[in-house]
């Protein structure tokens, strides 16, 4: 006769056997690096296959060249943001710019008029020659994608921003204001819109995302009590204003005054 309980308990060491198997074999594993290797692959280019990526590309260099070497306006002089100490020709002109084209999607949105441009000397990347200008030009000065933003300041507010202003002795873009700075550094005369300022009042300040932001240490954006982004890029801005002129008008007007 077969012997049962000898079968029973070998079934049963197999049972246990499997279980434990599928456990250990199931459990989460800690892997770790043990070694890093690393090649160089040569890429190489044969004459066919770079006429091929150059025939690829040609048509849309092309297309992108002809766009951005437009001919839009004609500038009298070559404007740089290096030439003065409290304000600068490029700096009025681009500030000027971005309040007027920037005013008139503000204006047809919120019923609203925007008071004052302030931007940042530091965001002119490079000078507006005399000569033909382009879209290129454009790209030039302003190569980084900020775009149009107003920020609704109290008139306490804009004394920071000129506080701000003489305290950080830059020659920052401004329009739609002027104001005096004293012997003892101390701002006076501050007019808006040709208008004393009002402390009470709430003013209307064109920006860029960069600054409403806090950029460069312009923190009293951060007081305001309404913030409009506009979707206007301060490129673009400058494109369109280009297309609409035929020679560009250059600032003269003094907006800050010295005692």
């Amino acid at each position: 006769m077969v012997n049962l309980k000898k079968y029973n308990g070998f079934f049963k060491l197999f049972v246990i056997f499997l279980t434990l198997f599928f456990a250990l074999s199931c459990s989460k594993q800690t892997l770790q690096v043990t070694r890093i290797e690393g090649k160089m692959v040569p890429i190489t280019q044969t004459n066919n296959q770079s006429s091929e990526i150059e025939n690829f590309i040609k048509p849309y260099r092309e297309h992108i060249n002809k766009d951005l070497n437009s001919i839009l306006a004609y500038c009298p002089e070559t404007l740089d943001k290096s030439t003065g100490k409290w304000q600068t020709k490029i700096g009025n002109l681009l500030s000027d710019i971005t309040l007027s084209q920037g005013n008139r999607v503000f204006k047809s949105r919120e019923k609203k008029d925007i008071d004052i441009c302030l931007l940042n000397n530091g965001g002119i990347r490079s000078v507006l020659p005399k000569g033909n200008v382009t879209a290129r030009t454009a790209f030039e000065i302003m190569p980084f994608e900020n775009s149009l933003v107003v920020i609704a300041l109290k008139g306490e507010q804009i004394k920071e921003l000129v506080n701000y202003f003489i305290a950080d002795k830059k020659p920052h873009p401004l329009s739609g204001m002027s104001f005096t700075i004293d012997k003892n550094n101390i701002a006076k005369n501050i007019l808006v819109q040709g208008k004393a300022l009002d402390l009470e009042k709430i003013y209307y300040v064109a920006t860029n995302d960069y600054l409403a932001s806090g950029g460069d240490n312009m923190t009293f954006f951060a007081k305001g009590v309404q913030k409009f982004d506009l979707n206007y890029k301060l490129r673009d801005i400058m494109i369109d204003y280009f297309k609409e002129v035929d020679t560009i008008p250059v600032p003269n007007d003094v907006r800050i005054t010295i005692e």
